[in-house]
């Protein structure tokens, strides 16, 4: 059975937005550095995964957030390495007051990527036996994603040397500043989100330039729809639950 890793994490102003609260893209950078930890201990090492050729990447992200934690104060980050199929692997996430309430709860799908084919990879039982993680069958579906019918606005972003990772491609939690920004500061700091649905379809590497695209829709007014294109590629694709 797998186990849970955890590890205390005392949150800076630098992790923080304009309402000192926990930035959400700050949310699965530390998520995932914990995720890394874990893996690290069990000697799943960055090292590890490339000797076989191969890295992680994210493709999908299920973020509940009941209550963001703000500036100073000690958060528990837990993480289980839950299941795993011939193609997706399934970790989930939680961060927890100093009182044991639960803040936020996320279920992000990773895959394996080769390095050199730029192709998902099937997952190898020696990467993951040492995560005693189930080994399943049936692959998970997650809601289905709202597509934008007609913009309400559309940001271009051009890809930085610091957007991307060792994986040379853009970090996942990127994205996540890209669909928010374009929404603007009033409803950034006049809402409080909810959930965030979110697919990673396409690789974007350096110097590409995006085009983050939004929704407000009148037949779900508490639900933003957002897409990045990279010219009339689809990148990613998600949907953000406000309140």
């Amino acid at each position: 059975m797998a186990k849970k890793f955890s590890e205390m994490h005392n949150i800076p102003y630098y992790e923080c937005d304009v309402t000192k609260q926990l930035a959400v893209p700050s949310i699965m950078k530390i998520a995932i550095s914990v995720s890394e930890h874990q893996s690290d201990s069990v000697g799943v090492t960055d090292d590890f995964i490339h000797s076989f050729g191969l890295g992680w990447i994210i493709t999908q992200h299920d973020i509940y957030i009941n209550r963001l934690p703000k500036e100073g104060d000690k958060i528990k980050v837990t993480t289980l390495a839950e299941s795993y199929n011939k193609y997706f692997c399934y970790r989930r996430f939680w961060l927890h007051d100093e009182e044991g309430n639960e803040l936020v709860s996320v279920l992000t799908t990773f895959c394996l990527m080769d390095l050199e084919q730029r192709k998902i990879a099937s997952v190898q039982e020696e990467i993951m036996a040492p995560f005693h993680s189930e080994h399943i069958k049936k692959i998970k579906r997650n809601d289905a994603i709202l597509p934008i019918n007609a913009p309400t606005d559309e940001r271009e972003y051009r890809v930085r040397y610091l957007d991307i990772d060792t994986n040379r491609h853009v970090n996942n939690s990127v994205y996540l500043e890209w669909l928010l920004d374009t929404v603007g500061y009033e409803r950034l700091t006049s809402h409080s989100i909810q959930r965030i649905l979110i697919n990673f379809n396409k690789e974007v590497r350096y110097g590409d330039v995006v085009q983050s695209r939004y929704e407000l829709n009148t037949e779900t007014p508490d639900i933003s729809r957002h897409v990045i294109m990279n010219d009339d590629i689809v990148c990613a694709e998600a949907n953000v639950y406000w309140k």
